[in-house]
């Protein structure tokens, strides 16, 4: 029995500790936000933030969060996750919308620690989150937009 919190919330899940956090949330738990992309940590569908810090969970396991705060797109919150969700909406960023919910976990962890980013910023925070669609121009204008909202 793994305990750890989930999006405020205290969770006891009986699995093998060897399982990827992603299929937990998927299987175990009914959580369907997170998705699976590629199951090697190479496109960010499947972002989650470990104690705030975005990370790929279908290479967390469970056996390595325990008394961890796990937070999914569906309990994402604050002004950063707020201001991003808005701009998201504002400047429809999503096409498919299958990796979004990755973008939003990356790009709301790139506004906490860094609330007016640059596009160099930006790069960096979310390198690694595959959009099959090609939406990176808009992406980066609704982070811009985002931090525009957070600081007004």
């Amino acid at each position: 029995m793994v305990k750890f919190n989930l999006n405020g919330e205290e969770r006891e899940v009986d699995a093998d500790p060897n399982t990827p956090l992603l299929w937990v949330l998927r299987d175990h738990l009914d959580m369907t936000g997170t998705k699976f992309g590629c199951g090697i940590a190479m496109c960010g569908a499947c972002t989650v933030h470990w104690d705030g810090v975005p990370t790929r969970s279908c290479q967390m396991f469970l056996g390595d969060i325990e008394g961890a705060s796990i937070t999914t797109i569906e309990g994402v919150s604050g002004a950063a996750a707020e201001a991003v969700q808005a701009a998201w909406k504002e400047l429809q960023v999503p096409q498919c919308g299958y990796c979004q919910s990755g973008q939003i976990m990356s790009a709301a962890a790139l506004l906490n620690e860094t609330p007016t980013p640059t596009d160099d910023d930006i790069d960096a925070a979310m390198d690694g989150n595959v959009c099959r669609c090609v939406t990176y121009v808009r992406i980066r204008k609704a982070i811009h937009r985002a931090s525009e909202i957070m600081n007004a």
